[in-house]
């Protein structure tokens, strides 16, 4: 019997990645230009745009007098665009920005006349099950898949906490460039042969073929190419149509396979662990501007336009080869430069928000306004000199007088500006448990202490170990026989004595034959808070590492908690599976880790950690390990020992050894609530002094 295959045409559209935006936008004003072309033919009856509209409105900024053509392809069903704004990554964004991405694609997409709408995450490095109950909240019900699918079969049923969605299962991906190469029909045939026989393999009579690739368009004689293949195909006939012509033809199979939780199985297709780590310091900077911009979003309802631009900067950003840190150096740096503007955006109208409210309520001294009502350290800037700590000065305008458009600031304006810390739990100095010395540092609800040259939070031990990292930006490169060299503690003493708060400096010598580095490490801790903060600082000197931070939790580490857009999942460890014992030797596989990833925080055995921009972390048996550096020099290493194929081209990025200053920040408490302890750290605040 002759199987159906309903094939589609796309192209898989990466805003930057390799290049440049504007050198990528470039080639998509004349990709996107065949496309009308040959649809405005009836060479093609359909094309599916990727599942977002970023890359659409990118062409129209340039040619808007397609506009009305483009609306009349949408409403005809012949050119599907949306539901999202831009196709970014699952693990590394927060609900509100994931939320924010589906609410501004469906408002573009409505626009345009297209009311049929695909969760499509058909290059995303896995996926959150969180994403489920977030698509049915806009009544979307059906999704397509790859990576980390496993041997779920072509349509499954995708469900979490009583939320569902129809899937299907891309068995060999969205990349299928064989129409467009040189080769003669017979090669082709062969090939389509070939991989349609493993997409049969988990299909029923239906099959479902995408047409096309990363940037490519669609190649001008397609219909007559598939006319010449479905001459020589015996068991197959390809018929050229959409998704949604496959969602209908198997809507019985969908009941047939159902899936619980997270899509994360990397037997069968890779799943790029490794861009969880990479470049931590964009990771950093998201996660800044993500809780500027959602403190800013909660105190305006007449910037909603303002909002939604600095959310479409962020969600450029937030594309799976921006965030996960897999592109060149220069498409970095403009992630930086957008970060900065989100900043920018969010600062003004907080500070415009307080003037308002000091206006209103005639407020002439300091008042904390928490919008989350959690009682925690709050760090603040005013020009005033006030009875506070000190931490910081700076020279600036008040904030009183720039943001005034009645004001304009002068010379005689520009002053110093302090930032100050108050720790809202504490009402008086009589009130403060803290103590220090210069081996320790604690309260009534936890201690640090250093003890035969190691550190302890309790009985936990706390390390730092650098490992060889032969990778690349996108797979930790594992060295088989690594044991890692461990820093050694070589001083402690007091930096600070207040009397609501203290800080312990720990010196760390990170030394070998061909390097020696100094690895400062400010403890502090306030008082009557269950949380010490690490502040970590070092000039990072070598290539080809991961350094990373671990605490010895005392017990195999058998299940974490930890955040996913906002949610805290379980998962399952094996605390005695060691990735480096089963590097792969078979060409395309990617070896299994006991990493994962998380957005802001982790708990296991008691132990929580709260991060600000590491967003992994790894189980070795009984040490919660979190990377503070991976340091590695090109996109893809065609000689990854952890990946037998490449993911990308081998181009160099030498920023991406993160070379000099580096800096990262955690909390660590025991016995807390992983959730409340996100809060208390990420809570929102607005000083008005």
């Amino acid at each position: 019997m002759v199987k159906k295959v309903i094939a589609y045409t796309h192209f898989h559209w990466d805003r930057e990645w390799y290049k440049e935006y504007e050198k990528f936008r470039f080639r998509l004003l004349k990709c996107f230009d065949i496309v009308l072309d040959l649809l405005q033919q009836n060479k093609i009856p359909s094309f599916y745009f990727d599942g977002q509209t970023s890359a659409l409105l990118d062409y129209l900024e340039i040619y808007p007098q397609k506009k009305e053509l483009i609306k009349s392809l949408v409403k005809d069903k012949r050119l599907f665009i949306g539901p999202f704004y831009c196709l970014i990554d699952e693990f590394l964004t927060s609900r509100s920005a994931f939320t924010k991405n589906i609410e501004i694609g469906l408002e573009t997409a409505k626009e345009f006349g297209c009311e049929d709408f695909i969760g499509y995450f058909a290059d995303t490095f896995g996926h959150s099950a969180c994403t489920i109950p977030i698509l049915n909240s806009f009544g979307i019900d059906k999704a397509m898949v790859w990576r980390g699918c496993g041997d779920i079969p072509s349509e499954f049923t995708w469900e979490y906490k009583n939320n569902s969605i129809k899937t299907v299962n891309l068995i060999r991906g969205y990349f299928n460039d064989i129409f467009s190469t040189n080769l003669d029909i017979n090669k082709k045939v062969e090939s389509l042969k070939s991989n349609l026989d493993k997409i049969a393999e988990k299909s029923g009579e239906t099959l479902i073929l995408p047409i096309g690739a990363d940037h490519l368009s669609v190649p001008l004689n397609l219909d007559e190419q598939i006319k010449l293949v479905n001459e020589q195909l015996e068991d197959y006939e390809i018929i050229l149509g959409s998704p949604f012509d496959y969602f209908n033809e198997v809507k019985d199979n969908f009941k047939q396979h159902t899936h619980t939780g997270e899509l994360r199985d990397n037997s069968k297709t890779f799943i790029l662990e490794g861009c969880y780590s990479s470049r931590l310091d964009i990771k950093k900077w998201n996660i800044l501007a993500t809780q500027k911009l959602e403190t800013a979003e909660t105190l305006t309802k007449e910037n909603k336009n303002l909002i939604n631009h600095a959310y479409k900067l962020l969600l450029q950003n937030q594309a799976h080869d921006s965030i996960c840190g897999c592109s060149t150096d220069d498409v970095h740096n403009e992630n930086i430069v957008r970060y900065k503007k989100i900043i920018q955006i969010a600062d003004s109208i907080i500070e415009d928000f307080k003037i308002k409210y000091k206006k209103t309520y005639n407020q002439n001294e300091i008042k904390t306004l928490n919008l989350d009502n959690h009682n925690s350290e709050i760090i603040f800037e005013s020009e005033k000199e006030l009875p506070y700590q000190i931490i910081n000065t700076k020279k600036g305008f008040p904030a009183d007088i720039f943001y005034d458009i009645n004001k304009i600031p002068i010379t005689e304006d520009y002053t110093d500006i302090y930032t100050y810390k108050i720790q809202n739990q504490v009402q008086n100095d009589n009130d403060s448990d803290v103590f220090i010395s210069n081996n320790s540092l604690g309260n009534s609800k936890i201690m640090l202490q250093v003890k035969n040259n190691s550190v302890f939070i309790g009985e936990h031990e706390i390390k730092l170990i650098d490992f060889i990292d032969l990778g690349d930006s996108y797979n930790y490169g594992l060295k088989a026989d690594d044991k890692g060299i461990f820093a050694n503690l070589i001083s402690s003493k007091i930096e600070f004595e207040h009397p609501t708060s203290c800080g312990l400096k720990l010196e760390y010598s990170l030394e070998t034959n061909d390097f020696n580095e100094k690895i400062y490490v400010l403890a502090t801790l306030n008082s009557q808070d269950d949380k010490i903060k690490f502040d970590i600082n070092w000039k990072n000197t070598h290539k080809n590492h991961c350094l990373q931070f671990a605490i010895d939790t005392n017990s195999p580490i058998c299940e974490t908690l930890s955040e996913d857009l906002n949610e805290i999942i379980k998962r399952k460890f094996n605390p005695e599976y060691n990735p480096r014992e089963h590097l792969p030797q078979t060409k395309g596989l990617e070896v299994m880790l006991n990493n994962a990833p998380m957005q802001r925080g982790v708990f296991a055995n008691n132990v929580t950690v709260v991060t600000q921009g590491i967003t992994q972390y790894e189980v070795a048996k009984s040490e919660l390990r979190l990377p503070l550096l991976r340091a590695t020099g090109t996109i893809s290493n065609p000689h990854n020992p952890s990946r037998t194929t490449p993911a990308g081209p081998p181009i160099e990025t030498p920023a991406l050894q993160q070379l000099g200053e580096n800096s990262q920040t955690l909390w660590i408490s025991l016995g807390t609530e992983l959730q409340t302890s996100i809060n208390e750290v990420y809570h929102k605040y607005i000083v008005v002094a």
